[in-house]
């Protein structure tokens, strides 16, 4: 089997070692040696991580995808500019396409799948999502006898080491984002990991192959973690909770929910207790029940893991000849946000004087939402109550309308906090 590589960089060099490395293993579970023929890099000069004496470089991306001599194109460049031009020649030359790229996938997967399938290609992409856990081959093989009937993950690393250091060092969200930075698990514009948006593309590939649709990426709604303050945490920890970034996918009565934002877990969940730049993904099924996988979500070795993984099924032609493991897509609604149901966190700042806490549950009463849990923190220098609220099972319409009202009021300080809870149950 002849391989091309698109990057070098950690992914790659990480795949060529891993390749190198257990290169005898490998042939026998498969029976076919795997030669690393070509791979695209943006500098030959460039000292790697990686040995390249028997691999033949090029500045020329378009040389590895129109190679006569390759089968399978490896695409660890990331993007969804030149990435896509590669990947759609590669496939009409029919070449098998291998991919760690999400955003390529989020954004132009369902194309991309429907060209590979009329190529006759395989198009498989194990690595776009938490890194080298096995996710993917898990909904679409391990779990092809159930239906999925939710899937919920911390599926990005930056942002759990974010929550991680806060919850347990009490430090600001911009002090630990500085650290992240530093320690290269943040990029320098950190948008797409602390915004949602890469927990969001992963969370369209996870989601179009539990339940069978399309991939729908621009449907997901999505909130990030630059507002979550130490007081949230404080407040969710005196109440039993542990705040966790979750991408979340659900079936319910009207289509199914996308959704990625932070969440209030109860302590007692495992996921609860995935920590650091861990990645976990928790998935509830009608025959297994819920099952947990848990792993590093990045990394040279543990992508290349899931890259070699892929290539290994093509070799074995273990693979479906429909990408997303499903030969019939439903047209599944996707429910808009305000008609989610769901137990929420509401942080208040307001005057601290007699009567603002009957007033405060009044506007709770009069929209027929019950309080679960009320704690005050404390009272500031400046005669302001800091209050924690829990719900029983609301609306995100009722609960925004609350807000709303709770934020016109002449005893409202601040804006307040909303944060989704989920019992995982």
């Amino acid at each position: 089997m002849k391989v091309g590589i698109l990057g070098l960089g950690t992914v790659g060099g990480g795949v060529v070692n891993v390749l190198q490395k257990n290169s005898k293993s490998i042939k026998r579970r498969t029976g076919v040696e795997i030669e690393l023929v070509i791979a695209g890099v943006r500098d030959i000069s460039k000292k790697r991580i990686c040995d390249t004496k028997k691999i033949q470089l090029t500045e020329d991306p378009f040389e590895v995808v129109n190679h006569p001599d390759i089968d399978v194109v490896l695409e660890l460049i990331g993007g969804f500019g030149l990435a896509k031009e590669l990947v759609e020649q590669a496939i009409n030359n029919g070449k098998h396409i291998i991919t760690a790229n999400k955003a390529l996938i989020g954004n132009h997967g369902n194309e991309l799948i429907k060209l590979a399938n009329k190529k006759k290609v395989r198009f498989l992409f194990e690595a776009s999502v938490a890194g080298g856990i096995p996710i993917i081959k898990a909904l679409e093989q391990g779990l092809s006898a159930n239906n999925i009937e939710s899937v919920a993950g911390i599926i990005n690393g930056t942002g759990n080491f974010i929550l991680t250091d806060m919850k347990e060092k009490g430090r600001d969200f911009n002090d630990v984002l500085k650290e992240a930075q530093g320690l290269g698990y943040a990029e320098e514009d950190p948008t797409f990991d602390i915004e949602g948006i890469d927990a969001a593309h992963k969370l369209s590939i996870l989601a179009a192959i539990a339940f069978g649709t399309e991939i729908q990426f621009d449907k997901i709604y999505t909130k990030g973690i630059s507002n979550i303050s130490t007081e949230d945490i404080l407040h969710a920890t005196e109440l039993g909770y542990t705040i966790k970034h979750l991408g979340i996918a659900k079936r319910a009565e009207n289509g199914i929910e996308l959704r990625v934002h932070p969440t209030l877990v109860p302590n007692n969940k495992l996921i609860a207790q995935v920590d650091g730049v861990m990645n976990a993904v928790m998935v509830k099924s009608d025959a297994l029940g819920t099952s947990l996988y848990y792993g590093p979500g990045a990394g040279d070795e543990a992508t290349a893991s899931a890259v070699i993984a892929d290539l290994n099924d093509i070799i074995n032609n273990q693979t479906s000849n429909h990408t997303l493991g499903w030969k019939s897509q439903q047209k599944i609604k996707v429910v808009d946000n305000n008609s989610i149901h769901s137990e929420f966190f509401l942080r208040l700042l307001v005057t601290d004087v007699k009567g603002v806490l009957a007033k405060v549950t009044g506007i709770f009463n009069d929209h027929n939402v019950s309080i679960e849990a009320l704690i005050q923190k404390q009272v500031d220098e400046n005669n302001n109550a800091h209050i924690a609220i829990t719900t029983d099972k609301v609306s995100t319409k009722t609960v925004m309308s609350i807000k709303k009202k709770i934020e016109a009021s002449e005893f409202n300080q601040a804006d307040v906090q909303i944060i989704h809870i989920e019992l995982l149950d």
